[in-house]
């Protein structure tokens, strides 16, 4: 099988070795650039089929490349992300963005998808006739989802598949990240939808409440159960019922919920027959449902009845420029709510916004804008009104190594890897201010990265 080439045009050395690394080991043969006029030469004397490019680069900016490269796709990537940037690049001719620093599957994904959709007639006649905002934003608006960044772009087509089907679905992500819409879309897009849609939150029933509140009790079954009652099983019979925080069901009301999916029918508390029930099941956790299994304290044949089918909801952090497109839908929202002016961001607050890595996700940035509309007393809102506390890495400090004994070399590692082997080797002899200063990030970005890699902080 002939390798698929690919063109890196990126003026960091580190961001463009470690770029390299990760296609060669995906089995793509890469050549590279740093800068728009050595990437021309390039291209005048070797034949690639993808160009991915830096946006800023000494000379000429990387949407040049678009218009050089004639038909070849051209995929930005920026660390200056913004929606203008974004929005304009592809208006330009890029067929798509991504924001630095990259997730590595992210990435992957969207390399293989451009060079998928490069190599189909039927793709590149859609490219031609239609715009690349409205292409991305087809399977959003049908979803009534917002995103345009190629992890939501997957999410979404795995929604389409998933939908039709009567499988059960765990649905994976952190807090904030928007769990409960993407039941709702499956629900509303399967045979199912002029069914009931029951959502439940596990974590907000107390324990003694909640077998009662799912599968119903007899009247008399226990004190202050004055009449009978249908369960919340019974009530999604015909349509599906959505356990949002099943992570927080008790031990014994998981047996009966996996008798229910397993036999498909309910008994009520205080009663001895049961009652047949057609109900879709899904639910939703932010918690790591194996380990807990593993652990005891999930019921493993449950967390395998759940996991049939498994949707991750990616983090705000890692979906590019869609925090700009959420921010300004977010801000539309809130002005029509509190009836107010118009009000737009600021190139910095926009900045700031697509810069801060969000661990609360959507919730905490609908937080941020409400906050900002409410305080706003001018015309644009300013990054001091969206009550973010978080110092900005600069370009240079994010990437330069530090300069101790301990430190990998950057040859032999990515830039996750490196991160990784940085923390690992010197928090021992640095405070968790200082590993920030020398990775240039801030404190709240370095606790998040140890949430994500799985690093526990020294004590």
């Amino acid at each position: 099988m002939v390798k698929q080439s690919i063109l890196i045009v990126e003026d960091e050395a580190i961001i463009r070795r470690a770029l390299k690394r990760l296609l060669e080991r995906n089995h793509y043969s890469v050549i590279e650039a740093g800068t728009v006029a050595e990437a021309q030469a390039l291209l005048n004397t070797q034949t690639v089929q993808l160009i991915i490019t830096d946006l800023r680069l000494p000379g000429a900016p990387g949407t040049d490349l678009i218009e050089i490269a004639k038909n070849l796709p051209v995929l930005i990537m920026t660390s200056y992300a913004s929606l203008r940037s974004a929005v304009d690049s592809m208006r330009q001719g890029a067929v798509d963005y991504i924001a630095k620093p990259f997730d590595h599957d992210d990435m992957l994904s969207t390399v293989a998808r451009i060079l998928q959709e490069a190599n189909s007639p039927v793709k590149t006649q859609d490219r031609l006739t239609t715009s690349p905002e409205t292409a991305n934003s087809s399977l959003a608006s049908k979803l009534n989802i917002i995103g345009s960044s190629a992890v939501m772009q997957a999410l979404f087509n795995k929604i389409m598949k998933v939908a039709p089907t009567d499988s059960n679905v765990l649905i994976l992500g952190e807090s904030g990240t928007g769990k409960e819409l993407v039941a709702r879309a499956i629900h509303e897009h399967s045979k199912r939808a002029q069914g009931p849609l029951i959502n439940v939150n596990c974590a907000a029933i107390p324990e003694s409440l909640i077998e009662s509140e799912l599968f119903g009790h007899e009247k008399g079954a226990f004190t202050g159960a004055n009449q009978a009652r249908a369960g919340l099983i019974e009530a999604a019979n015909g349509g599906t019922l959505f356990l949002d925080e099943i992570g927080e069901l008790p031990l014994e009301a998981q047996a009966r919920l996996l008798r229910a999916i397993q036999e498909g029918e309910v008994r009520r508390v205080g009663s001895v027959n049961s009652i047949k029930v057609d109900v879709r099941f899904m639910a939703a956790t932010h918690r790591d449902l194996k380990s807990r299994a593993q652990a005891g304290s999930f019921r493993e044949d449950l967390y395998y009845r759940l996991h049939v089918i498994a949707l991750h909801i990616p983090a705000l952090r890692e979906r590019g420029a869609d925090v700009i497109e959420l921010a300004e839908k977010l801000l539309q929202q809130q002005l029509e709510k509190t009836h107010s002016a118009s009000l737009s961001f600021s190139p910095e607050a926009l900045q700031l916004l697509q810069n801060y890595p969000w661990p609360g996700n959507v919730r905490e940035l609908e937080n941020a804008i409400e906050r900002a509309v409410i305080l706003c007393d001018e015309p644009q809102i300013t990054p001091d009104l969206l009550g973010i506390e978080w110092v900005t890495p600069t370009k240079a400090s994010s990437l330069e190594p530090s300069a101790t004994p301990e430190s990998p070399s950057f040859d032999n590692l990515s830039l996750d890897d490196y991160f990784y082997q940085f923390v690992l080797n010197n928090q021992q002899q640095m405070t968790e201010t200082e590993l920030a200063k020398q990775l240039g990030i801030s404190r709240k970005c370095l606790w998040e990265r140890r949430q994500r890699y799985g690093i526990p902080r020294q004590k």
